[in-house]
């Protein structure tokens, strides 16, 4: 379903959207933490979606069990440490894991730059255990507002040099772009390159402003930007990649019907476009099984998806070497 002479690469996944069920519920008992039931096979569809969710917000709700039992730094770091042995495990070359530290650190007041740090060495110790690459990508939680960003932002940048990029994230509808682009400037002055989700929630819009008051050079899923001729036109000219979601784009009802996945009309305007999982252990998905979405459901043909594996590469934010190193890891 995916060309084999090519890496699978994963540039829009959330570290802290993809905890295990099983790592949550030993957590929650290892804590003494209260989960909704007492029976595991009933949290698992708790804390999954089934089929799809009415909106954004009410599919971000599923994630909040996995952050809601982090109480160490060390339940940190060992989320962190199994979501690289999760890209082992399902045959990812590379993968820029991004997280939100103010909402991991919620629940039992951890402290935020340790946050990042635990991150950071349990991604780090699973990069030297398994046979796989990943970087780092801060997120800042447009849902608590400008100040809780502003201290999410400070805690990343002392980290700086461990990270590729900043994310913006959350409630899009609720926050809007022009809440952060005093975030965004500090982020571009500390030479860190930046994706934000846009065009999600809001339309085409949302995307503009991404990329001309924020800097993004991708967008996390754009879906709305299929209805600007002039945006995609805009989005080819200069370069700026789209990471497209099939399953999450369905479960958090952003499109209807997965056949009318705007990924190819992005194809055919000439965006870089990739494809990606968002949130593998909330959808129950993985980056294989996308891959033949594509081309069962939505109709990818062979060209297409190799186009997608190519553009991958090239989106990702490493350097030209680094990138010519990931083009020949399946020849090596």
């Amino acid at each position: 379903m995916y060309n084999e002479r090519l890496p699978l690469i994963d540039l829009h996944r959330h570290l802290d959207g993809n905890i295990r069920p099983s790592t949550v519920w030993q957590l929650a008992q290892q804590h003494d933490i209260a989960l909704p039931t007492t029976n595991f096979d009933e949290f698992i569809k708790l804390a999954t979606i089934q089929d799809k969710a009415s909106n954004l917000v009410e599919f971000l709700t599923k994630l909040d069990y996995g952050v809601s039992v982090l109480k160490t730094l060390d339940d940190v770091k060992r989320i962190a440490y199994e979501n690289v042995e999760d890209l082992a495990n399902a045959g990812i070359d590379y993968a820029e894991l991004r997280f939100s530290p103010y909402y991991m650190a919620l629940a039992f007041g951890l402290p935020l730059q340790g946050l990042v740090e635990a991150v950071i060495d349990g991604v780090e110790q699973g990069v030297k255990t398994f046979n796989t690459q990943a970087n780092l990508i801060g997120i800042l939680s447009r849902s608590y507002g400008q100040e809780a960003c502003t201290k999410e932002l400070n805690a990343l940048l002392s980290c700086k040099n461990k990270l590729v990029a900043i994310d913006l994230a959350g409630d899009e509808k609720g926050f809007h772009g022009e809440l952060f682009e005093t975030h965004f400037k500090l982020v571009q002055q500390n030479n860190l390159a930046v994706t934000i989700h846009a065009g999600e929630a809001l339309g085409a819009e949302s995307v503009w402003h991404a990329v001309k008051h924020l800097g993004a050079q991708r967008i996390g899923h754009g879906v709305n930007s299929k209805n600007d001729p002039k945006l995609l036109e805009y989005l080819a000219q200069h370069h700026i990649a789209v990471e497209s979601c099939l399953t999450s784009n369905y479960q958090t009802g952003t499109v209807s019907d997965l056949r009318n996945h705007p990924i190819k009309t992005f194809l055919d305007a000439g965006i870089k476009v990739c494809l990606n999982t968002d949130d593998p252990a909330v959808e129950q998905t993985e980056l294989k099984q996308e891959f033949a979405i594509a081309r069962n459901i939505v109709g990818l043909c062979e060209a297409d998806i190799t186009t997608l594996q190519l553009n991958a590469i090239d989106a990702c934010f490493l350097s030209d070497h680094e990138k010519q190193q990931l083009r020949t890891i399946k020849q090596s």
